[in-house]
C-alpha cells in the first residue's frame, strides 16, 4: 500500500507541474474520495479559489441518495459549472490530479462541459 501511495503522489506532482491555472483560464480540480467528490476552480498566480462544488454543497445536500456514485459525479459537474458562468469563467484547463480520465472523473468532465465550460 505504501508503495502505490508514493507513486501515486508521484504522478499528482508530474501533473501540477505541467498543469497551471490563470486568470485567463482557471485550473479545474477534481477529487473523488471514498465518500464525497470535490471540484474547485482555481487562479494559481493569486492562489485563489473562484467557485467550489461537492457532494457536501448546500445546494446538493440531502438531495443525493448516495453521495459517491456516477449520478453524484454528474451533479457535481453541474453544479460546478454553473458557479463558473456565474463567476464569467468559461474556459478551464482540467487537473486530474493524476486520476484515470475514467468513470466519475470523467462524469464530471462530461456535466461540466454540457454546462457550458470549454476545455
Amino acid at each position: 500500500m505504501k508503495g502505490a501511495k508514493i507513486r501515486s503522489d508521484f504522478r499528482k506532482k508530474r501533473v501540477r507541474s505541467k498543469v497551471s491555472g490563470t486568470p485567463e483560464r482557471p485550473r479545474l480540480n477534481v477529487k473523488c474520495g471514498q465518500k464525497h467528490i470535490y471540484a474547485q476552480i482555481i487562479d494559481d498566480t493569486k492562489g485563489f479559489t473562484l467557485a467550489a462544488a461537492s457532494t457536501l454543497s448546500p445546494e446538493l445536500k440531502g438531495k443525493l441518495k448516495t453521495t459517491d456514485t456516477m449520478e453524484a459525479a454528474k451533479a457535481v459537474g453541474k453544479l460546478i459549472a454553473q458557479k463558473a458562468l456565474e463567476k464569467n469563467v468559461k474556459s478551464v484547463v482540467f487537473d486530474r490530479a493524476g486520476k484515470v480520465f475514467v468513470g466519475k472523473i470523467k462524469a464530471i468532465a462530461d456535466e461540466a462541459r454540457a454546462g457550458g465550460l470549454d476545455f
